[in-house]
């Protein structure tokens, strides 16, 4: 078919056709610089059919957008009268029109590529036409060093470079050289004149004119001064330059802003300036940026009626052509996409355009009419400024072009890539960046395995295999691995591409594939902006349907579904509304959907298929999904700071949750992103929690695994270590423990031997090592019996003998199991320790006799231990350090202490030695040197004294008063000074070999635990109901035998009944029977009904006779019989029950008093601290039984009936003798009470606290039977001497004073010795007495006029103190 080719006369390029066709046929390469404008974009195909280019090969024009490779197309086949898909097509990703008659082929620079590997040499085509060349993308870049590589095995292919006017000559040189470069043909565009105006934000509003266009002269002063303090604010000098612009004839105006966020406060800014400023009155702000609605672009590119200010970021500077734009305003700035090196993440930092971008912003006015640019900055400063933008192969990862040269065999490694013929080559650092995440992505093999280091020394390891997983390889680097194959096949970024792959694997091809498109395309989600129409809040809402807290891939997936959903159940119409009304873009919906079933295409060649009958299931697959982006992202990933409320990335990166992710307010602690993009900090944009394990999983050749603290451990019979395991340094694994042997055998085979042999921390069935254990037992106990640390080898000795012996393959429990199961077969005995090996040298001729292993005393030969502890000067002794006898609680108070002071022989001359150095200096100056006077004082003592019968102290004072002739003073003795080593410790134990207390002082050891002995002697005598429980009846009596527990065989306590269901005499009865020695402890008895209580019951235990003390105990609604270990105990007891008994048993005796009280006694008795009359007379009453229970207390039925006939007979009087003693106490008692109240001297306030406390001592709840009918009648008395001495006070206040701190001083002594009895024990007679001697010393104080009971003084009162605590 003829075509009739023809050229616009308006168009510039069509006026140099002859020069550009004459270029063209004369040059292999040529480059056409023009304006945006000039036609050359669609010219230029025209003139190579016009040559002839077309007849035998195909006319390629390249294009760097698919929707301008396809208008391009429309247009050419347009003018020149044909079909779309005849002489002219186009093919761009996933679609196109070209067939056999086709003679220009428009298409993206991607295509080219993608040709490039199957086509070398590019025979197929003719001529290629290289368009906008000058926005330097990395397919034109690497596609213009190919062609120039090619050009000389392809002489007739005609290269045709077109490019607007920035810097044309750098591709002439590119293929030219410095001499002689390639032809430039400049054309000329279509504009009209624009005015340059600069505007810096250091000069005032207008320029140093202003304002006198406005007549006001306001700029006057202004322009006289040369510069401002301060600059203007950027928004403010906007506003100021759209001012000006309104004084110019109308027209719209385009402002550049750097982003989103400059745009949304300059469209406030200017908002409101509009309404102040009346020449801009009906202008409508426009906002303009790629994320833009379908809706709100559509406003720009359509102009209306009305004035427009248009607030753009740098996309239109070249990739889009606004309508009607008059007038510019450049701040200077924009976001340049940048990689950084460091971070390894691309940034996009704000920085001052270049003065070729300069120029094309200018450029776009005075398309309609002459046109105005306000720079708002110097033109010193535009001057200064780079000429041109870098190229964005010297800003960005290389990665995908490396993927692409090295699967094309154009390179195998980096120094292929930095030989390549490039415009512009890149950094090397760039190069190695790119390499590094490709193999990352494990898209090329390394070059060779090294073995990593983890920082401590030792080597970091990688798993066996994962070097095999690569195949390929080449000159300092490595080939394309299986996956990188793959990867170099789908038109994706290499990180999309890879988690496709890994989806293949985990059967969820579907859900990453929709991510993968979704990932390449702009959110469909369109966010209008904040205009006050609620929109924004609107769209919020509806997004939020999808969002998943956890994923925000999960939100893609979710909307994709319900995409899917509404478009079966809609109709396209219908549908279109539905995204309208949703804020979602339906262009980018179709464009997402289009991707998806491209890349489905694409995959099913390399063997990835999906399934076609189902929904994306991001529920079910979710794991899966996950693991397969990871392997996408692995240097994507980060760990949360807690502290800094950031995340730590990798290669020490830092970034943060974008806001908009639904991951924001979360904040997981492992998250991967889909991209990490640098503004104002680093950003973390479609982010995911993930769990760290699942990058073990897909990187196991990337992680670095780190050891440290390895260590014995005897649950795993092995040496484990605490493994790290990092991913381009975030720690996915901060600490797990692992079996150590595989990483470093030697050492786990010396730790085993040392911790498992040496030091016996092992469990095992081996009889050799409990034989050894046992030996080496013996020698430890023999050092501490000694007091020796040399007698035992060292550890050194003992690691040696194993080691020498042991096999080199045993590193842990299972391999010495392995090994020793033949070794014992050869020789049984070949890991068995001699005692000659234990023993050293130096100590073979030891005599451990004076270190005996029992103590005999009283005829019970008590087990001994001992343990050497030593410390250093100054620290505290360890308590256990020494010799411990170990007593039987049964046997604990026949024992004495005088016999233990001895020690034992071996550690006498060392006793005697301390002993005489605690002596007072003046006695101790006689015994030096002191060890050799011990030595001879030991022997004396050994051969003239039993330390059975003999007392140490006497003994050793006649000793050394025949060795140096001195007499010792009495008392001179200080046992506090001698080392605690040298006394015997006391571990006093059950009769199961429980440890019941321990301690170094016997008599503190009896008193507390008397209880417990008490409990040891009647079980021992068969006395408590556990012992003397008969077997239970029935199928189960057996069970019921034996148990101690204080429970019978059918689980019912007989601790405080003596048998469910009997009463306490048949039990009683039941139980005597049963006991040993006839004697049986009940409880609940109300009456005698026991017969005669014993004095005393024996029995024999190992030999040994043991002897309890039975009495009656006052149990309070009861009596108890129980066994006591003394006499003592039996007598305080004994009175205590029978009073209780009596009590009892005789009639209560407050009905009778309380009706033969007179009136002023009831009154009285009204007022008392016991709560009621009833109680204060039944507390009397008791009172009264304790006087007439004489001093010899009844042990029979006869004797204790004939006493209660004689209580009851005298207790009505009795009672009234005591009730009247209570009536006179109680008197004086509100007496004194009513004279506290009445003061209120402050100076006073000591002395009257100090009565308050004293009468609540005296009188309290119970205090008539607790005092006791002799001491009861001197509380009128102490009483009367209260209110003596409230009489006295107020004249008396500093006497009074000093004779309370006499006596508080004592009272605070008895107080500290009444809280030194042990829990549940009373004070004794002795220490009581002391307490009445205090209240007879306050008589003798404050009303000696009243006389005491007997002479009583201070010192006395210390003195009988004294005497309660000095040890017995």
């Amino acid at each position: 078919m003829t075509l009739h080719i023809s050229y616009p006369a308006e168009l510039p390029v069509s006026e140099r056709r002859e020069d550009l066709m004459a270029a063209i046929a004369a040059n292999q390469v040529t480059i056409i610089a023009g304006e945006t404008g000039s036609g050359k974009t669609t010219q230029i195909p025209k003139m190579c059919l016009e040559l002839g280019l077309g007849e035998n090969g195909l006319i390629g024009h390249t294009q760097p957008r698919r929707l301008a490779a396809r208008t391009v197309a429309e247009r050419i086949a347009e003018e020149l009268g044909v079909e779309i898909g005849q002489e002219v097509g186009f093919q761009v990703r996933f679609t196109g029109e070209v067939s056999r008659s086709t003679k220009v082929k428009l298409m993206t620079d991607g295509i080219l590529l993608a040709e490039i590997q199957r086509d070398k040499l590019l025979r197929r085509y003719n001529a290629i036409i290289i368009d906008e060349a000058h926005e330097r993308s990395l397919n034109i870049d690497f596609i213009l060093g190919y062609l120039k590589r090619i050009l000389p095995q392809r002489p007739d292919l005609k290269i045709i470079i077109t490019s607007a006017t920035i810097d044309p000559q750098r591709f002439a040189k590119h293929f030219g050289s410095e001499d002689e470069p390639s032809p430039i043909i400049e054309v000329s565009g279509r504009t009209y004149p624009v005015e340059i105006r600069y505007r810096p934000l250091s000069q005032p509003a207008g320029g140093a004119g202003a304002g006198a266009e406005d007549g006001d002269g306001a700029g006057e002063g202004a322009a006289a001064d040369d510069e401002l303090e301060e600059d203007r604010d950027p928004l403010d000098a906007v506003c100021d330059a759209v001012d000006e612009l309104a004084l110019e004839a109308p027209g719209d105006i385009l402002i550049f802003f750097s982003g989103e966020r400059e745009i949304r406060d300059a469209a406030e800014a200017l908002n409101a300036r509009i309404q102040s400023n009346r020449r801009l009155a009906g202008t409508e702000v426009l906002p303009l940026f790629a994320r833009l609605s379908l809706q709100e672009q559509h406003k720009v590119f359509h102009p209306g009626s009305k004035r427009r200010i248009v607030l753009a970021t740098n996309v239109a500077e070249t990739s889009l052509t606004v309508p009607g734009i008059k007038y510019v305003i450049d701040t200077g700035t924009a976001r340049i996409s940048r990689y950084s090196h460091r971070t390894k993440v691309q940034r996009l930092p704000i920085e001052r355009v270049s003065q070729a971008s300069a120029n094309q912003r200018s450029g776009r006015c005075g398309r309609v009419s002459d046109g105005i640019a306000i720079r708002l900055y110097s033109e010193e400063d535009f001057e200064a400024r780079p000429l041109f933008t870098d190229p964005e192969i010297l800003r960005t990862n290389l990665a995908a072009v490396i993927l692409q040269m090295t699967a094309m065999g154009v390179a195998r490694g980096p120094k292929d890539v930095e030989n390549f013929p490039f415009v512009e080559p890149p950094d090397s650092r760039a190069i190695n960046d790119g390499v590094s995440l490709l193999r990352e992505l494990g898209a090329l093999s390394a070059a060779r395995q090294e073995p990593t280091d983890d920082g401590d020394g030792r080597p970091g390891r990688r798993p066996a295999g994962a070097a095999s997983a690569r195949n390929g390889g080449g000159r300092n680097g490595g080939g394309l691995t299986a996956v990188g194959q793959k990867l170099a096949q789908l038109p994706v970024d290499p990180r999309l591409g890879r988690m496709i792959v890994e989806a293949g694997k985990r059967g969820c091809v579907r859900e990453v594939m929709i991510l993968a498109a979704a990932l390449t395309i702009q959110d469909p989600r369109e966010r209008p902006q904040g205009d006050g129409s609620g929109k924004q809040q609107l769209a919020a809402e509806k997004h939020a349907r999808f969002r998943d807290e956890n994923s925000d891939f999960t939100g893609y997936l979710n909307l994709w579904n319900y995409l899917q959903e509404k478009q079966q159940e809609l109709s396209s119409t219908a549908f279109r509304r539905l995204c309208r009304n949703e804020f979602i873009n339906y262009l980018r919906v179709r464009e997402w959907q289009d991707l998806f079933a491209q890349l489905r295409q694409l995959a099913r060649p390399l063997g990835i298929s999906l399934d076609n009958k189902r929904l994306a299931d991001p529920v079910g697959n979710h794991d899966g999904i996950h693991i397969s982006l990871l392997s996408g992202l692995l240097s994507h990933i980060g760990i949360l700071d807690e502290r800094k409320r950031e995340y730590a990335g990798a290669r020490g990166s830092r970034f943060a949750i974008f806001p908009g992710s639904a991951l924001f307010k979360k904040s997981p602690t492992f998250v991967m992103a889909a991209e990490l993009v640098e503004t104002s900090r680093l950003w973390a944009r479609v982010a995911a929690k993930f769990d760290p394990l699942w990058a073990e999983q897909v990187a196991p050749d990337l992680i670095k695994r780190s050891y440290s603290e390895p260590h014995w451990s005897k649950k795993m019979g092995s040496v484990m270590a605490h493994e790290k395991v990092t991913l381009y340094g975030v720690p996915i694994i901060p600490s797990r423990r692992v079996n150590y042997g595989n990483v470093e055998p030697e050492l786990c085979r010396e730790l085993f031997i040392r911790h498992a042999l040496v030091e016996g921390d092992w469990q095992t069935h081996h009889k050799f090592f409990h034989r050894n254990r046992a030996l080496l037992h013996e020698v430890e106990e023999l050092e501490a019996r000694m007091r020796r640390r040399d007698i035992l080898v060292d550890d050194e000795t003992l690691f040696e003998f194993y080691d020498a012996r042991i096999g080199k393959e045993v590193v842990s429990e299972r391999h010495f199991d392995k090994w020793w199961k033949d070794a014992r077969q050869q020789d049984p005995t070949l890991l068995d320790f001699d005692q000659s090996l234990l023993i050293s040298e130096d100590a073979a001729a030891l005599d451990d006799s004076a270190y005996p292993k029992t103590l005999l005393h009283k005829g019970f030969e008590l087990p001994l231990s001992y343990e050497f502890h030593p410390v250093a000067p100054g620290s505290p002794p360890n308590p256990s350090d020494g010799v411990t006898a170990e007593v039987p609680v049964l046997f604990l108070n026949q024992l004495e202490d005088a016999a233990f002071r001895w020690l034992i022989p071996g550690q006498r001359v060392e006793l005697v030695t301390a002993l005489i150095k605690s002596l007072p200096k003046q006695v101790r100056k006689n015994f030096v040197p002191a060890p050799d006077v011990a030595r001879q004082a030991v022997a004396a003592l050994e051969s003239d004294f039993d330390p059975a019968t003999d007392e140490l102290e006497p003994s050793l004072e006649l000793v050394l008063r025949r060795i140096r002739g001195q007499v010792i003073p009495p008392g001179s003795w200080n046992w506090d000074a001698v080392p605690p080593h040298l006394r015997v410790s006391f571990k006093v134990v059950d009769s199961r070999g429980k440890v019941l207390d321990e301690g170094k002082e016997l008599g503190t050891l009896q008193e507390r635990l008397a209880p417990a002995t008490r409990r040891a002697i009647a079980e021992s005598l068969g006395a408590t109901p556990a012992t003397t429980a008969p077997p239970a009846q029935g199928k189960s009596g057996t069970k019921g035998q034996g148990t101690g527990n204080g429970k019978t065989g059918n689980g019912r306590d007989t601790g405080r009944t003596s048998r469910a269901g009997a009463p306490p005499s048949a039990a009683l009865a039941a139980a005597t029977s049963a006991a040993p020695g006839g004697f049986a402890e009940v409880s609940g008895l109300t009456d005698w009904s026991f017969g005669t209580v014993q004095r005393q019951v024996q029995g024999s235990v190992g030999g040994h006779t043991v002897t309890g003390y039975p009495a009656l105990v006052d149990e309070g609604k009861s009596v108890a019989l129980r066994l006591f270990q003394t006499p003592s105990e039996q007598q305080e007891a004994m009175r205590g029950g029978v009073i209780r008994l009596l009590a009892l048993k005789v009639p209560p005796p407050d009905r009778y008093v309380l009706e033969h009280l007179n009136n002023t006694e009831k009154l009285t008795f009204s007022q008392n601290p016991h709560g009621s009359v009833s109680a204060l007379i039944a507390d009397c009453a008791l009172a009264a039984i304790d006087k007439l229970t004489p001093a010899g207390l009844p042990w029979d039925e006869a004797s204790f009936k004939a006493l209660y006939e004689t209580v009851r007979a005298e207790l009505i009087d009795t009672v009234f003798t005591v009730t009247a003693v209570v009536e006179r106490i109680l008197a004086s008692t509100r007496r004194i009470e009513k004279q506290l109240k009445g003061t209120t001297s402050l100076a006073l306030i000591s002395a009257l606290n100090d009565v308050k406390s004293q009468l609540e001592q005296l009188v309290y709840p119970g205090f008539v039977a607790r005092t006791g009918y002799a001491q009861l009648s001197q509380l009128p008395r102490y009483l009367a001497a209260i209110e003596k001495r409230l009489e006295k006070l107020p004249g008396n206040v500093q006497r009074d004073a000093q004779h309370m701190a006499a006596v508080q001083a004592l009272e605070d002594d008895y107080d500290d010795a009444v809280s030194a009895l042990l829990p549940g024990r009373r004070a004794g007679a002795e220490l009581t007495h002391v307490r009445w001697m205090i209240e007879e010393l306050r008589v003798s104080l404050f009303a000696v006029e009243l006389g005491t009971a007997y002479s009583v003084s201070e010192k006395r009162i210390r003195a009988a103190l004294n005497k309660v605590l000095a040890p017995a």
